[in-house]
């Protein structure tokens, strides 16, 4: 019994157990999703396979398959507005209008009866009238169906170019549904048919030997993919900021200009890459300050996917544009480009995509300098040119432009463990680019002794370097520790290189005065480093045992061993 004062507790209810084909109507969605397909495909066998076979005339089969198609659409209108008779009416129209759009195609393709230009437009109005009756209903099932049912089955129609153009302007048709619900499906299933259609004809171009006029033809259906694709998903996000498949709609829809320039020559290539990189950088470029974001309503995972699309796009053009020699060049630009555009908008996206060119320069500038080629005065005669030291030039850009990106973005603490790292890898790169130019040019020049000249030059710049890195850790002492850390500590190393370089290479490679000059250089700068940095310990250490508590003292304690 419940105590006095209180109420019992309620019963209670528990929801009477409904079996799993009686919820939500599944059975008689299933139903209705393999109706319309086996329909559809009846529709097919009468437009394409009865043709075959020599069964009925053209005539009747076009009729019949219209007609038929006319009374499940009207069917379809009566039975919806009906209880329980929405999932009927929207498989049956589905599958009538789907049926229309089949008859078209076999009337212009196969029939030849229509113009193709005169047959895409009719095909484009029955389509819009599917979208709009689904969109008058509310139904993205309908919508889905119809475009779906139309894409999968007109393959089975016709295999020819004129296909591409169907599913372009499936396509197309739904765009006016962007003005209006939120039907993510409905993206996906207009835009994978003519993207998939469109890869495949150029994966079949790409291994047979086909006329330049198919060529064409594949470039314009791959501009009209892209264009509707774009278009598309920039009305959606406008109105609805929030909606990625837009976004992977459109991402989607770029793929075949990324690669139909495989079909071109280097030149008409890099140029359909170049536009195309202009287009989607373009569209990216909408959203990197806030101003322009408010301006065009562009929301930032759009302009994501536009910036990488277009980078692809952009390395495209790079590598139709240039050779091997002059690859790192064009890339390493780029890479310049986008770190600094990184760096002053503090935008890892932007930043990441400049790194990426950066490795991607980086690389076919290793591929090009190889340290075998560098240590080999045949092999840097033969490989080795001005467009190596100018790509070097452009390298060392970004690397100091990479730096300062990375510490605007991450905000890495002066004299921090990131820090070091940071200025050890970029110190790194840095001696292997000069000592690229350096050579590069040596050995362009012809002359007998231009390699060894070359090496000998790079060695002590090597060493000029570590001594203004030293001479200015040393300069800092008193006024920042952290500094004076990594300036030394790089210093240091870059010294440890240099030495390393000229005995165990330079020793053995240089001959005569270059490599007296190389050994008497070196020695005088390490001679000068090594007494400003006693007598700097011993002025800091001076002035910290005249100060109480020797303060001063521990602050100038050497950083490099720390």
């Amino acid at each position: 019994m419940a105590p006095p004062g209180m109420l019992p507790p309620a019963p209670s209810r528990r929801e009477p157990h409904v079996p799993w084909w009686q919820r939500d109507g599944v059975i008689s969605r299933v139903l209705a999703v393999a109706g319309v397909a086996v329909t559809l495909i009846g529709v097919v066998m009468l437009l394409v396979l009865a043709a075959q076979a020599g069964f009925f005339g053209p005539v009747p089969r076009v009729v019949s398959g219209a007609v038929f198609s006319a009374v499940l659409v009207g069917a379809g209108v009566r039975v919806v507005g009906k209880a329980g008779g929405r999932v009927g009416g929207i498989a049956l129209a589905a599958t009538g209008i789907a049926g229309v759009y089949l008859d078209v195609v076999a009337v212009t393709a196969v029939y030849h009866w229509l113009h193709p230009v005169l047959g895409l437009a009719v095909a484009l109005a029955v389509a819009a009238g599917g979208v709009g009756l689904a969109m008058r209903w509310k139904s993205q099932p309908l919508a889905v169906l119809v475009v779906l049912g139309a894409a999968l089955l007109a393959p089975f129609v016709t295999t020819e170019l004129v296909l591409l153009g169907f599913l372009i302007v499936l396509q197309l048709a739904c765009v006016p549904v962007q003005f209006g619900p939120d039907w993510p499906f409905l993206h996906i299933v207009r835009t994978v048919p003519a993207v998939l259609a469109t890869l495949v004809s150029i994966a079949i171009a790409l291994i047979e030997t086909l006329d330049h006029g198919r060529e064409l033809w594949l470039l314009v259906a791959s501009i009209a993919v892209a264009l509707v694709g774009v278009s598309g998903t920039v009305l959606v996000v406008r109105r609805r900021a929030g909606d990625i498949v837009a976004t992977l709609a459109f991402a989607i829809s770029t793929t075949p200009m990324l690669a139909v320039v495989a079909l071109f020559d280097r030149r008409i290539a890099a140029l359909v890459a170049a536009a195309h990189a202009v287009v989607l950088l373009s569209l990216a470029a909408t959203a990197v300050t806030p101003k322009m974001r408010a301006l065009t309503k562009i929301p930032g995972h759009t302009a994501i996917a536009a910036a990488v699309a277009g980078s692809f796009a952009l390395l495209e053009a790079c590598v139709g544009a240039t050779s091997t020699q002059t690859l790192p060049i064009a890339t390493l630009l780029v890479a310049l480009g986008f770190l600094g555009v990184a760096g002053q908008l503090r935008s890892s996206a932007v930043a990441g995509l400049g790194l990426a060119f950066a490795l991607i320069g980086g690389l076919a500038f290793a591929a090009t300098a190889t340290p075998e080629r560098l240590a080999s005065p045949r092999l840097a005669e033969q490989h080795l040119s001005i467009s190596t030291t100018l790509a070097a030039v452009i390298g060392l850009a970004v690397v100091a432009v990479a730096v300062w990106t990375v510490r605007r973005l991450a905000g890495t603490p002066k004299g921090g463990a990131e820090e070091s790292i940071l200025w050890i890898a970029a110190s790194g790169a840095a001696l292997y680019l000069v000592t690229a130019a350096i050579v590069a040019v040596g050995a362009a020049t012809g002359a007998a002794d231009g390699f060894v000249v070359g090496h000998s030059i790079a060695t002590i710049v090597w060493m000029a370097a570590a001594t203004a890195a030293l001479l200015y850790g040393l300069r800092n002492l008193a006024r920042s520790a952290a500094i004076a850390k990594v300036a030394l500590g790089s210093g240091l190393l870059v010294t440890t290189a240099a030495l390393a370089k000229l005995f165990l290479f330079d020793l053995a490679t240089l001959d005569g005065l270059i490599r007296v000059a190389a050994f008497l250089v070196v020695g005088i700068l390490l001679l000068l480093t090594g007494t400003r940095y006693a007598r700097a310990f011993a002025e800091a250490g001076g002035s910290g045992s005249a100060s109480p508590g020797g303060t001063e003292a521990r602050s100038g304690a050497d950083p490099a061993a720390e």
